[in-house]
C-alpha cells in the first residue's frame, strides 16, 4: 500500500513518519524547492510533545524545546506583574512540558528524521483524481504521481480542500497584525525561563525561551488588513503602535531586527464539517485552519498525524479507515478553532469591556484557572 503526501511541512512529515511506522510506503511531495518555515517559532505544548515521542521524534523535542518553567502577565505602562505561578502542575497533571521551539530547528530535524533526500521539492499539486484502484495527483510541472490514498497537508491555502469539501472556502482576518521573530536572551526584557506577555489597549507582546538561549518574540496589533507596512518601517511601525508601553518593551523592540522579524496578518478559517472524500484525507492547516492564539496548529497536525498513523495500523481498508479518521479528528479540531477564536477576541479587545474585565482577572490570577484551561485543552488530544 503506498500513499501519498501533498506537503513536507510539519503536518506532512508527520504524516509520513506516522504511516511509515504502520507499514505504509509513503512518497512526500512540497510545492516549493526550498521549505522556508513561516513564523519564527512554534508552541509545541504537552500534547504535541507526546505525538512526536509515539511517531519517535520525541529526542528532537527535548533537544530544541526551550525552558518554559513560569508563566507571568505584566501590565503595559509600569511592568507590573498581574499574575505570575510555576508550570509544574500543568507538567505534573499532563505528563510533558510546553517546548517552544523555533520553526527552523523544528523543521530541519523533522526533514533530517524522515530523510530530506525522499522529498519530492519543487512539486505543486494543481488536482487530483481518484477512483477505485486508487487516487492520482497532477503538478504544475507536468509530473503525475499515483498511489493507494493521499493526505492532503499543503496547509491554509490548500490546494487539495476544494476537492474534499466541494468549495473552496474563505479565509477569515482574525482582526489584527502579529509581528514575530528571534533575539538573544535579555535578563533586562524578561526572565529566560518564563513565558511572559505585556498586555494592554488589546494589544500584547509576549517573549518565549526556546533553545539556543534566545526568545521567541511576538507582537499583537489589532489593526485592518492590507495596510502598507514592511521590514522598511518595522521598527517605527511598532515605535508608534506600543508608544507609552514600559520600558522592557521598548528594549525589545530596539533588540529586534527587522530583516528577520515577520509580519503576518493572522485568519482562520470556519471549521469544516467533513475532512474526508474517498481516498483523499485533509490533515493539519488543510483541515483546520486556526488562529495562533492557543497554541495548538502545529500540535493539532501531530494529532491528526497520530490518529491516522494508529488507525492504519489496525485496518487496511482505505475507506473505512479515513472515515474514522474523520470521525475521530473532526470535533476535536473544530473545539480547538473556536476555542482559539474565542481567546483571539478576548486578548485583542473585539470587546474591549470584555478585554478589561480580563485584565483585572489576571490580578487575581494564583495559576489555577490558566492551568486548568490549559489542561482541559491537552489532554483532550489522542494521547490524553
Amino acid at each position: 500500500m503506498k500513499a501519498l503526501v501533498i506537503g513536507g511541512g510539519i503536518g506532512g512529515l508527520s504524516a509520513a513518519v506516522a504511516l511509515k511506522n504502520a507499514g505504509i510506503e509513503c512518497q512526500v511531495f512540497e510545492a516549493v524547492k526550498e521549505i522556508k518555515p513561516v513564523g519564527a517559532a512554534i508552541s509545541i505544548w504537552p500534547n504535541g510533545v507526546k505525538c512526536l515521542q509515539h511517531l519517535g521524534m520525541g529526542d528532537m523535542i527535548e533537544r530544541y524545546g526551550g525552558p518554559m518553567h513560569f508563566l507571568a502577565y505584566k501590565e503595559y505602562q509600569r511592568a507590573e506583574t498581574l499574575t505570575r505561578f510555576s508550570l509544574a502542575p500543568l507538567v505534573a497533571r499532563t505528563g510533558g512540558r510546553p517546548c517552544p521551539v523555533s520553526r527552523a530547528e523544528l523543521q530541519r530535524e523533522m526533514l533530517d528524521f524522515w530523510g530530506r533526500e525522499a522529498v519530492q521539492f519543487g512539486k505543486r499539486v494543481t488536482r487530483c483524481e481518484e477512483d477505485s484502484n486508487g487516487v492520482r495527483v497532477w503538478f504544475t510541472d507536468g509530473t503525475e504521481a499515483e498511489g493507494d490514498f493521499l493526505v492532503a497537508a499543503d496547509g491554509s491555502h490548500s490546494a487539495l480542500r476544494p476537492y474534499v469539501l466541494g468549495y473552496a472556502p474563505e479565509r477569515r482576518y482574525a482582526g489584527y497584525v502579529n509581528w514575530n521573530g528571534l533575539i538573544e536572551i535579555d535578563e533586562a526584557i524578561a526572565p529566560g525561563n518564563q513565558w511572559t506577555t505585556f498586555v494592554g489597549e488589546g494589544k500584547r507582546v509576549s517573549l518565549m525561551p526556546v533553545s539556543g538561549g534566545r526568545f521567541y518574540f511576538f507582537f499583537d496589533v489589532p489593526l485592518p488588513p492590507g495596510l502598507a507596512e514592511d521590514r522598511s518601517t518595522l521598527r517605527a511601525d511598532l515605535q508608534r503602535y506600543f508608544a507609552g508601553w514600559a520600558p522592557p518593551v521598548q528594549k525589545l523592540i530596539a533588540a529586534l531586527d527587522p530583516q528577520t522579524t515577520n509580519r503576518i496578518e493572522i485568519h482562520d478559517i470556519e471549521p469544516f464539517e467533513r475532512l474526508v472524500r474517498g481516498r483523499v484525507a485533509l490533515l493539519g492547516d488543510a483541515g483546520h485552519s486556526t488562529t495562533p492564539d492557543i497554541g495548538q496548529g502545529g500540535c493539532a497536525a501531530m494529532e491528526d498525524a497520530v490518529v491516522l498513523g494508529d488507525l492504519f495500523r489496525q485496518s487496511r481498508n482505505i475507506a473505512s479507515t479515513l472515515r474514522q479518521y474523520e470521525a475521530q479528528r473532526c470535533d476535536r479540531v473544530r473545539d480547538l478553532v473556536l476555542k482559539a477564536r474565542k481567546r483571539c477576541d478576548v486578548t485583542h479587545g473585539k470587546d474591549m469591556a470584555l478585554t478589561q474585565a480580563w485584565y483585572q482577572e489576571l490580578k487575581a490570577e494564583t495559576g489555577d484557572r490558566i492551568i486548568n484551561g490549559l489542561c482541559d485543552t491537552i489532554q483532550g488530544g489522542p494521547l490524553g
